[in-house]
């Protein structure tokens, strides 16, 4: 059986050594590399400066990945759009594109689905299905701007998935993404989103690749978190702040912890002391989340309660805001455009 190669998937350093084992000249990978990274080439045969013969080798061996449009939703409010893409294996993930005043972001997903089962979050309740390879991670980013004609300045990984329980693919995406070669996205303009998986934000912090660390915290005891995130069970609010602080301790870069508000569940004055005991060791942010309303959860917040925890958290001298709702008249959120498109 005849292995056929994902292109876009593949690092300047692997691309190089396909073309070698073809009997290719080293600087023709770094052609290739930037037709695919910097001119977006969807088509080998868009490869003009490569000889046909070239050419037809690497449509033999070799593919170049596309996603498919099913959705697009773009808000008459703030200018948000949100993608439903559809995979060569007829799967779904969703993107979001988002308007700042210091640029265009975009969040990704880096999976089909999520296993990490959190109780209020729309990803996880259609199920786990695989995780997308690095060419299906930037792509989102590639047809999002092929779509609009906007320039992404920043990237969000904080759709659907857990980009940590996808780590090899995404550490070979932000490769990618950060080469000088192709996109040439500085990192710092990355922010990875993680649950909290302890043994790979150590394995993040020996890289010191220069993103920001976002941790999906929202609750402050033990046991309020292992309710709402079972990934807590694994690894304790102990393991994690450790985590983050050592984290913190070997790249100089500041922690930005996400808290989901919800209703009486974690909005207590005690719970804002107690969220400002566990971030003091480290310079770090607090972005307060209204939670997103499904209809498989009774999980409520809104704007005015977040602001006022918001408060007590800023009485009590922590950096922290409330996240800016955008996309509010498209349902921006991830996972609940897919999960309702697959039902």
């Amino acid at each position: 059986m005849i292995l056929i190669t994902d292109i876009l998937s593949l690092t300047l350093d692997e691309l190089t050594q396909v073309l070698l084992n073809m009997g290719e000249k080293k600087f023709r990978a770094l052609q290739i590399y930037e037709w695919l990274h910097k001119k977006r080439a969807t088509s080998f045969d868009d490869m003009t400066n490569l000889s046909s013969a070239l050419r037809k080798k690497l449509a033999q061996e070799c593919f170049i990945g596309s996603l498919k449009v099913v959705r697009k939703l773009e808000s008459q409010s703030d200018n948000t759009v949100k993608f439903l893409y559809e995979l060569s294996d007829g799967n779904h993930v969703e993107t979001v594109l988002m308007q700042y005043e210091h640029g265009d972001s975009l969040c990704v997903s880096t999976q089909v689905g999520c296993k990490m089962g959190c109780r209020f979050c729309a990803s996880t309740i259609a199920g786990f299905k695989r995780s997308l390879e690095p060419s299906e991670i930037l792509l989102q980013l590639y047809e999002a701007e092929r779509s609009t004609g906007r320039k992404v300045s920043s990237i969000v990984l904080m759709g659907i998935g857990e980009p940590l329980d996808n780590y090899d693919n995404v550490i070979k995406f932000l490769n990618i993404l950060s080469s000088e070669n192709g996109t040439n996205m500085s990192l710092r303009h990355v922010s990875l989103s993680t649950c909290g998986l302890v043994d790979r934000i150590y394995d993040l912090a020996k890289l010191d690749l220069g993103l920001t660390l976002s941790i999906s915290l929202h609750a402050t005891n033990d046991v309020k978190r292992s309710e709402l995130m079972p990934i807590n069970n694994r690894y304790n609010i102990s393991e994690l702040m450790k985590a983050c602080y050592d984290y913190f301790s070997a790249t100089g870069r500041r922690i930005s912890f996400e808290y989901a508000l919800i209703d009486g569940e974690n909005d207590s004055l005690e719970d804002a002391k107690a969220l400002a005991s566990l971030v003091k060791r480290m310079p770090s942010h607090i972005n307060i989340i209204p939670v997103n309303k499904i209809k498989e959860r009774s999980f409520t917040s809104n704007r005015r309660s977040a602001q006022r925890f918001c408060k007590m958290l800023c009485d009590l001298g922590v950096n922290a805001t409330v996240r800016r709702t955008l996309g509010a008249d498209i349902d921006a959120a991830c996972g609940q455009l897919r999960r309702e498109y697959e039902i």
